[in-house]
């Protein structure tokens, strides 16, 4: 019986490796559900020592959180007050905004990814934003970004030309569900266009720098009153 659980459990760490990016995932991956087949074992085995390893279990989980991401990056973070105003102040600029949870693993494991986006992609004319929709919950409503516990919508990447967003990943589908998608850095760059993106915001960029400014008019002088020592 105990070697049914193993292989039950090795599946579902195989399958869940299907979608890990980084080596981060895979190995939490493993440490996930090698918890939950000694969680089974123990609780097999008596009941008051699985109750003690699960109550050890979930300590860990909630003092021992995992690092955030503080490498190097070319992001604006937004709040609730400044994302729209952000987003109308120049419409000539291209946003790629990521609305992202703090406590979401996936969400953790894609910021160094999109960090080194920016870092190569950033420019006047394509910029990067974040905003933290588990923070800001009136955002994560406004722009229909589901912050459950079980939501597969953590992270998403919406894309604004003009102020307005012409695409997201991962999609929604018309029953509200979020269509299972990768984030790795490949796909990022091919859904996206980002190569094609930068390119023509560089050209934007260059021909603005080009164009000449327009002479100033010189205001005429005025003719100063003859004094009474002149007259």
């Amino acid at each position: 019986r105990e070697v049914e659980i193993l292989m039950f459990l090795s599946a579902i760490v195989m399958m869940k490796n299907r979608r890990s990016i980084t080596v981060e995932q895979h190995i939490g991956n493993i440490f996930m559900f090698s918890k939950v087949a000694n969680a089974i074992l123990f609780f097999r085995l008596d009941i008051r020592m699985g109750l003690l390893y699960l109550t050890l279990c979930i300590v860990f989980l909630m003092t021992c959180k995992p690092p955030l991401y503080m490498g190097p990056e070319y992001i604006k973070y937004f709040s609730d007050k400044t994302i729209d105003e952000e987003l109308e102040r120049d419409k000539r600029v291209t946003w790629i905004v990521e609305f992202f949870a703090n406590w979401s693993s996936e969400c953790q494991s894609f910021a160094p990814i999109f960090a080194d986006l920016s870092l190569k992609y950033n420019c006047s004319g394509l910029q990067f934003g974040k905003v933290d929709v588990g923070r800001y919950t009136d955002v994560s409503t406004r722009y229909k970004v589901s912050t459950s516990p079980l939501t597969k919508q953590l992270p998403t990447l919406i894309l604004f030309q003009g102020g307005t967003e012409i695409m997201r990943r991962p999609q929604i589908d018309k029953k509200g569900r979020a269509v299972s998608w990768t984030f790795s850095e490949e796909n990022v760059i091919r859904e996206f266009n980002l190569n094609e993106l930068y390119q023509k915001a560089k050209k934007q960029s260059k021909a603005r720098e080009e164009v000449p400014e327009e002479p100033r008019a010189v205001p005429a002088a005025v003719p100063q009153e003859e004094t009474k020592k002149d007259k």
